[in-house]
């Protein structure tokens, strides 16, 4: 067995060396840092790549793969590159600059990546040119000439707010938008710097005038308050003097008032210290006692822990002799558990022996029962067979006489035809008769003959369908019929003819 361990661990040392010497060539070659202006994109192995950003990561050799994204800030010079009106339809060459950065947030680098990755400043700057100078064309035809002059960062901000729409949507950030030069075709931004001049200078005269005027104001004002000035000054010192002498006087009677009270506080302090001093030498009495108490509860306490000591020590002796009776006792049950168990087994081979000898008879008897089914079965199958054959050959009769056996029926249905008819005739309470005669005969004939013609009309019905003439048929149940044999069936084939004679002749 050491052997064998030795052998193991000849094994297990090489293939760690050579398991430590790969993770230092995948560490080696696959370290990669990030500095803050760039974004290290490694992708390969996970569903999301990862995104280095001013930190360090391991790239797995010929597994992943490392894409850069420029997330410093970049200036991009916005040019309309000719005129373009405005609001009031004056052409103007507007040149700007914007400040932009890829977003760095995780929804806004997941977008940038599937725009800008791999790509330098300057091919981010040409993709982003065009859509920031079809913004500011777009802005400028909003506004008017002289608010472009007068307040260009507002114009700037409008482009910036503008063009941020459309940079979200690729994963920029704008960070400002600044206007540099504005040159209009007409010169018209020069006439309204002259007109403003001239204005200005306008302007310029008479506030001149106006200053000089307040500055003649102002100097006698300035000499009014200061005369003024001077003689509050002089009044007020005279009046502080005043003021200091009563001090002086008020000061010393406090000097006085003070010096009388330091005395009396003087002894009134050598009486609250003789009363200190005494409060602190019963202080020191009672915490003397004190200590005395606290020393004779740590002898207690003492003499306590020596005796839960030694009835401790007792109770793990008892609780020793316990346990090994526990165990002996245990030992003991385990003992007979195992008996009993081995006569249960013997009682459960018993019981399957028994078990055994039960199913061979139920087998014997359910193959008794195979034995009777089967031919219960036999018999059954028999019995159809004579019944299928007494059909077949109740079908070839029927065949034989179709017409005869037709006709018998719809001589047994003439009966139930004609309580049908007269149905309707029971719902009828009251019968009130208004024709009293005519060529149809009286009401009353044409209300006793309605079942008559109806079944008539249903016997003719019959011998155009089936070709059977009923009134024939039923004349054979007359006199003439049965003793001078004057019978005349219509409809009926000759040997069909010849059953109901028969039939006539036998019941004769």
């Amino acid at each position: 067995m050491k052997k064998g361990a030795e052998n193991m661990e000849k094994i297990l040392i090489p293939l760690i060396v050579v398991g430590v010497i790969l993770l230092i060539i995948i560490i080696v070659t696959g370290y990669v840092k990030a500095p803050p202006d760039r974004a290290y994109i490694i992708s390969g192995l996970r569903r999301e790549p990862r995104i280095l950003i001013g930190r360090a990561g391991i790239k797995l050799p010929f597994l992943e793969r490392k894409d850069t994204l420029v997330l410093k800030q970049v200036s991009i010079d916005i040019k309309t590159n000719g005129y373009v009106p405005t609001l009031d339809f004056i052409g103007v060459d507007i040149d700007a600059v914007a400040k932009v950065r890829v977003k760095t947030d995780p929804e806004g680098i997941k977008i940038a990546m599937k725009n800008f990755l791999n790509m330098d400043d300057k091919t981010i700057i040409a993709a982003l040119t065009d859509s920031l100078q079809g913004n500011m064309r777009e802005i400028i035809g909003t506004v008017r000439l002289k608010e472009l002059n007068t307040d260009r960062k507002k114009f700037g901000d409008e482009v910036q707010e503008k063009a941020q729409k459309d940079m979200n949507a690729l994963g920029i950030e704008i960070i400002s938008c600044n206007i540099q030069k504005i040159e209009d075709e007409k010169g018209l931004i020069v006439a309204l710097g002259q007109d403003n001049m001239s204005q200005i200078q306008k302007d310029a005269s008479i506030a001149k005038a106006q200053a000089d005027k307040d500055v003649a104001i102002a100097e006698a004002e300035a000499k009014r308050m200061a005369n003024e000035a001077q003689v509050a000054a002089e009044t007020e010192i005279a009046a502080r003097k005043n003021e200091l002498r009563i001090r002086q006087a008020e000061l010393k009677r406090e000097s006085d008032v003070k010096q009388a009270e330091a005395d009396a506080a003087y002894e009134i302090q050598q009486q609250e210290q003789r009363k200190t001093i005494e409060v602190a030498t019963a202080n020191a009495n009672i915490a003397r006692q004190e200590r005395e108490i606290e020393l004779k509860k740590k002898d207690v306490e003492v003499t306590e822990q020596t005796l839960d000591a030694q009835i401790k020590k007792k109770a793990e002796a008892e609780k020793y002799a316990r346990q090994q009776q526990a165990e002996a006792e245990l030992f003991e049950r385990q003992r007979k558990a195992e008996a009993e168990r081995f006569e249960r087994e013997k009682e459960a081979e018993a019981r399957k022996v028994q078990a055994e000898a039960e199913l061979y008879a139920k087998t014997q008897q359910a193959e008794g029962i195979r034995a009777v089914g089967e031919a219960e079965a036999k018999a059954i199958e028999a019995k159809g067979l004579a019944e299928a054959e007494a059909l077949e050959k109740k079908a070839e009769a029927m065949k034989k006489y179709g017409q005869a056996a037709m006709m018998e029926m719809i001589v047994k249905a003439l009966p139930e035809m004609a309580a049908a008819i007269a149905k309707p005739l029971e719902s009828i309470d009251k019968v009130t008769i208004i024709d009293g005669g005519g060529q149809g005969g009286t009401g009353v004939e044409q209300m006793g003959s309605y079942v008559p013609n109806v079944l008539a009309k249903t016997i003719e019905s019959v011998k155009e369908i089936t070709g059977l003439d009923l009134v024939e048929v039923m004349k054979a149940e007359t006199y003439d019929a049965k003793v001078n044999k004057n019978v005349h069936v219509t409809g009926l084939s000759g040997e069909a003819a010849e059953t109901v004679k028969e039939v006539l002749n036998t019941e004769e």
